[in-house]
Parts: C-alpha cells; sequence; structure tokens
C-alpha cells in the first residue's frame, strides 16, 4: 500500500501535468483562432479560381496545356500534409493510416510521395515507398511562398512526364470538434473537378452573384473576349491553381491541427483533475486508517497497563 508521502508526490505530479496541458490547450487555442482565419479567407479565393479554371477549360477544349494531359496512371506521387508536432490525439495517425491503405490499393502502381510536415515525413521513412520531397515546419503556418516552391516542383515533375497522377491528402477544417480527411486529385486538372470545387454554399449563392460565365438568366453560358493568347493564358492560370490548391490544403491543415490540439489538450486537463480528486480521495482514506490504527493502538495499551 503506497503511504502518504508516495500519494502527495503523485498529486503533485499530476497537478505540474495538468498546468503544462492547461497552457498548451490556451497556446492551441490563440493558434487556432489565426488558422482558422486563414484557412476561411482561402477558401473564396480558390473557389473563385476554380470557377475560372473551369469556365476556361470548357470554352477553349483545343488548348492543350500539359496540365491537362491525361496519361494512365502508372506513376502515381502522392502528397501528405500532416502536423509538425505531437499531442494532437489521432489527427497524424489517422493521416498516416489513410497514406497506407491509399498506397496499398494501388500496389500495381508505381508509387511515390511527398511528405508536408515533419510528422508524415519521420513516418513515411518507414514504409517503402520512395520519398521524393520533404518540406518540415510548413503547416504550422501556411505561407504562399512555400505553396508557390511546392506546386513549382509538382507541375515540374507532371510536365517533365514523371509521373502520370498527382494526389493529396490532408484534413480539412470543420469545426473545432470535427476534421474531415481527404483526399483530392491535383493533376491532371479536370474541369469537372473544377466545378465542384467551385461549388458555393447557400448562404454565400444569395448574393445575386452567379460563377464566372454563366448567365445569372439561366441561359447560354456568356463567351469572353481574351486579350492574350488563350495557351499564354493557360501557362499561368493552370499553375496559379495548383498553387492554390496546395495552400488551401496547408491552411486547412493548420487549423486541423491546432484544433485537434486544444481538443486533446482540454481532455488531458479534464483528465488530470478527475485523477488529482481520486488521488485525494485514496490518500484521505489512507490518512484516516492511519489515525484510526494509533487511536486503537493507545487505547489498546491502555486497557493493557489499567
Amino acid at each position: 500500500m503506497p503511504t502518504q508521502l508516495d500519494l502527495k508526490r503523485r498529486i503533485r505530479s499530476v497537478k505540474n501535468t495538468q498546468q503544462i496541458t492547461r497552457a498548451m490547450k490556451f497556446v492551441a487555442a490563440a493558434r487556432l483562432r489565426r488558422a482558422q482565419e486563414k484557412a476561411f479567407a482561402a477558401r473564396p479565393y480558390a473557389r473563385a479560381l476554380a470557377r475560372v479554371v473551369h469556365s476556361a477549360v470548357v470554352r477553349a477544349p483545343e488548348v492543350g496545356h500539359p496540365l491537362l494531359l491525361h496519361r494512365p496512371e502508372n506513376r502515381v506521387l502522392l502528397l501528405v500534409v500532416s502536423g509538425e508536432r505531437g499531442l494532437a490525439g489521432a489527427f497524424n495517425a489517422n493521416v498516416i493510416r489513410r497514406t497506407v491503405e491509399f498506397m496499398r490499393g494501388r500496389s500495381q502502381q508505381t508509387l511515390e510521395v511527398m511528405a508536408l510536415g515533419r510528422k508524415s515525413r519521420d513516418a513515411l521513412r518507414k514504409q517503402p515507398w520512395k520519398i521524393v520531397a520533404e518540406y518540415v515546419d510548413i503547416t504550422t503556418r501556411a505561407e504562399p511562398a512555400r505553396a508557390a516552391e511546392i506546386a513549382q516542383r509538382v507541375t515540374a515533375l507532371y510536365e517533365a512526364d514523371e509521373v502520370d497522377a498527382v494526389y493529396i491528402i490532408f484534413n480539412e477544417f470543420k469545426s473545432v470538434l470535427a476534421q474531415n480527411l481527404v483526399i483530392e486529385k491535383l493533376l491532371p486538372i479536370e474541369p469537372e473537378a473544377a466545378a465542384a470545387g467551385a461549388e458555393l454554399p447557400k448562404e454565400e449563392a444569395v448574393g445575386g452573384h452567379s460563377p464566372a460565365g454563366e448567365n445569372p438568366e439561366g441561359g447560354a453560358p456568356v463567351e469572353y473576349l481574351y486579350e492574350q493568347p488563350p495557351a499564354e493564358i493557360f501557362g499561368r492560370l493552370l499553375p496559379r491553381y495548383v498553387e492554390v490548391q496546395i495552400f488551401r490544403a496547408l491552411a486547412e491543415s493548420a487549423a486541423s491541427e491546432h484544433a485537434a490540439r486544444m481538443t486533446a489538450m482540454d481532455s488531458a486537463t479534464n483528465n488530470a483533475g478527475e485523477l488529482i480528486d481520486k488521488l485525494t480521495l485514496y490518500m484521505n482514506k489512507v490518512r484516516q486508517a492511519a489515525i484510526t490504527k494509533e487511536i486503537i493502538e493507545v487505547v489498546s495499551g491502555a486497557a493493557s497497563a489499567g
């Protein structure tokens, strides 16, 4: 049976841990607010750009840009967006597990991965798939410059015919308590996928704005007059689309990671409080038993002396 001194030390240790988890919860909450604002700000731009891409591709199908070319998916590149640190519940474990499931489902293809985040890099190093690139300290704060760097490398691989398809897996922020793990196809750019990504929620569609290039009266699509040749427009528009999609994935993942960490630290703080209460109750019982034993010994000694 542990002594009162042992229980006091245990309670002190749990209280110290509780202070740490409470502090980490507040830090994650502060970072979540900034990351959430960035993720929400990236969504309208990504949707608007997806509408423009869909409209341009539909109106100029004869333009054969390399990022629009479809090939048999014999060589697949997967971008895995994870967190930089742990203590975020099952956030990173879910990403790695879904990545392994995706890869094993395509065992007949040549598979390569690009790790975006320290946790994905460390986990994928233990897997048999080739890591073509790794980026650390990138998902804690999503930056457009880093997204542009990744996009340039990805588009270069596709245009050089080194990969036939590019996918990205990341956590999409839904709420503080829920994150949606999704896999999206980046390359080749498909007009249908761009149109799906351009759909606005109902509360944002009531402002009277119709998607770019669509007739608000419900008739035929509006025709555009291009100042530059379509090939030049596509040469700037499509790489920009890939860059924005990667940046949105990084921003969504950053917000999801901070939300998951805040939730995990809140749960850890509450669990520490419950453990402290149980240990305190047990310590009081041990102390009461010791006092009762001493009283019995005193009474017994007095009775024997009398």
